[in-house]
């Protein structure tokens, strides 16, 4: 685990507020050895991307070996730290989870409130915490750090009232930084006056999501952000791209 645990740590250490680490989100071992050659130094796959790489649909439409088998494939075809988007964690113990991570090459996770396998049900501040918690004490126990980003979809549901939304998941993504958190993720389209309290306000460095085709890198600096990747975007664009090249030819 030595080499795993130097690589986690290499991950979090790339979360600086001001200074942004950007993780390319691929899918496959094609778009991960594309990523590094344009020399990003980390990367993180996305479960929306690796489902429809798999034909499967987001939202826990594969299960978490057809996840990691996926995973296994990046981890041999780049050396760099890898974190891997969990969705909800597929109604399995944190200990499962953990082990299926480490022994697939990854070293860090993405975890969301949303549980896909109960109606899409939104997790309580203190259930989500709870898992996160799970998951801190099981990668302890492996010896390795895993980067726990801990995501609320709040803002993606447009859960509650609009005028306390900020509020609710700073105090939600609060409670996840206590239970073990590295990286907090209010996944969603932010202005920069919410983007400011969000960094501001919450106690851990803060990811962001946005468009590929339009690098905005040094405004999320200013706003405080630590991390910025791109969801299913990149896969996406390559798609839109793929589909223009194609249609010359029809």
């Amino acid at each position: 685990m030595t080499s795993l645990d130097a690589k986690a740590k290499t991950l979090l250490e790339l979360h600086r507020p001001g200074d942004p680490v950007v993780l390319p989100t691929v899918w496959d071992a094609w778009s991960a050895n594309i990523a590094v050659a344009a020399g990003f130094s980390a990367l993180t796959m996305g479960s929306h991307p690796v489902a429809d790489s798999v034909g499967r649909s987001d939202g826990e439409g594969m299960t978490y070996d057809e996840l990691l088998a996926r995973v296994t494939q990046v981890t041999g075809a780049v050396d760099v730290p890898v974190s891997v988007d969990i969705e909800s964690g597929y109604g399995l113990e944190p200990a499962r989870l953990i082990e299926g991570l480490l022994a697939a090459g990854a070293v860090g996770l993405n975890i969301e409130d949303t549980v896909h396998s109960e109606g899409k049900r939104l997790r309580s501040p203190e259930e989500h915490a709870e898992l996160v918690r799970g998951l801190r004490a099981a990668a302890d126990a492996a010896g390795v750090h895993v980067v726990v980003n801990a995501r609320t979809d709040l803002f993606l549901r447009q859960d509650g009232d609009e005028a306390d939304r900020v509020d609710r998941a700073i105090a939600r993504l609060t409670l996840a930084a206590a239970a073990g958190a590295d990286v907090l993720y209010p996944v969603g389209w932010h202005d920069d006056e919410v983007l400011r309290r969000l960094t501001a306000e919450l106690p851990l460095p803060v990811n962001v999501v946005t468009r590929p085709e339009t690098p905005a890198k040094d405004r999320f600096a200013g706003l405080g952000v630590a991390r910025i990747s791109f969801g299913p975007l990149l896969q996406a664009a390559l798609g839109a791209e793929a589909s223009k090249l194609l249609a010359a030819w029809t």
